[in-house]
């Protein structure tokens, strides 16, 4: 099974997004696809996905173009010329946020992580709602297989795009080996609870921020800078550490004593599955978005009640043991190799028909 897999929002530095992209074509390439990886992209760009996929056995195939963005809108509403004319024949073209490729045959696949854009246009910029928007219709319209990350982007994509539900395929996503309770823990001087967020408005810091530390405590806050109204950060308990990659992340973890998820909604929220995987207590918002990431592990709190989130940060150091040893059980299935797998059967099933 030849898969033509599209890995532009590696040339970024890799959040939630990236990451799956990652992360699935891995588990892809371990359940047995030959995958081909490719991107219109820049020159910064193209070396991004090299350095992402350094250690799997792919070749991306890599078109450089300057103001790749609009090159890569452009080929999506111009609808040609087709991918196989870059890329050689295949059995399933998958494409991924940024762009639509025409193709000629084969499977056509996409990744939905969310429908923000659509639920809650005042939570994202005018230029995502305008990409994404164009990218789920064309995915209702013509893709034979649509994954989500869960259950309830499932239930989303069916009811807000209209995608019979036996086209829409969960493929949960995994935790990187490297988010283990074993290893090095970072030390900032003094106990912390942490925080991951790109500063937007959808993230919801001001609710935490309103909150009450435990005694003796900072917030440690990791997440690129962000768009819209930004949180007022200039606080003595706040611990500013701005984007980081998976190494120093890992460490912040293991170091942590509390993580916090005030997100008012995501797709899945994976930072709350790592932080279990790494052997910290969770305090997560009680959004049912967040419920499959959560599962029974992770103490939940109102996102527009701070005085919820200081009770809950309290129980979860008085429950820290409790909360690991669940927190660890819950994050255990989830794996690369375990959404590579779905994504393989998926496509075989489609395939052998």
């Amino acid at each position: 099974m030849r898969v033509a897999f599209d890995v532009a929002p590696l040339s970024h530095p890799r959040t939630g997004v990236g990451n799956y992209v990652r992360g699935s074509l891995a588990g892809l390439v371990e359940a047995g696809a030959d995958v081909l990886p490719f991107a219109p992209t820049s020159a910064p760009g193209g070396r991004a996905i090299r350095d992402a996929l350094a250690g799997l056995p792919v070749e991306p195939r890599l078109r450089f173009l300057p103001f790749a963005h609009h090159w890569r809108q452009g080929w999506s509403r111009l609808g040609r010329p087709p991918a196989e004319r870059f890329l050689g024949p295949f059995d399933v073209l998958h494409f991924s946020d940024w762009m639509y490729p025409p193709q000629r045959a084969g499977v056509r696949s996409t990744m939905v992580h969310d429908l923000v854009p659509l639920r809650f246009p005042h939570w994202v910029q005018q230029r995502t709602r305008r990409m994404h928007g164009a990218k789920y219709r064309n995915a209702a319209r013509t893709c034979d297989v649509v994954f989500v990350n869960a259950e309830f982007t499932k239930e989303d994509v069916v009811a807000l795009l209209g995608v019979p539900a036996d086209k829409v395929v969960v493929a949960y996503p995994g935790v990187d080996p490297r988010f283990a309770s074993a290893g090095a823990a970072a030390d900032l001087g003094r106990p912390y609870v942490l925080t991951v967020a790109t500063l937007e408005p959808r993230k919801n810091l001001d609710t935490l921020l309103a909150a009450r530390l435990p005694e003796g405590h900072a917030l440690a806050l990791v997440g690129a800078e962000g768009w819209g109204r930004q949180p007022r950060l200039d606080r003595p308990d706040v611990i500013r550490l701005g984007y980081v990659d998976d190494e120093r992340l890992a460490e912040l973890y293991r170091g942590a004593a509390v993580f916090t998820y005030p997100s008012r909604f995501e797709g899945f929220g994976i930072p709350i599955v790592e932080a279990m995987a790494s052997g910290v207590p969770v305090v997560a918002s009680l959004h049912r978005s967040l419920d499959e990431a959560s599962g029974g592990a992770a103490l939940r709190a109102d996102p527009d009640d701070a005085e919820a989130w200081t009770a809950a940060l309290d129980e979860a150091l008085r429950r820290r043991d409790d909360l690991v040893r669940a927190g660890l059980d819950h994050a255990r299935p989830f794996t690369w190799s375990a959404t590579g797998r779905t994504m393989h059967d998926a496509f075989s099933a489609i395939l052998g028909r």
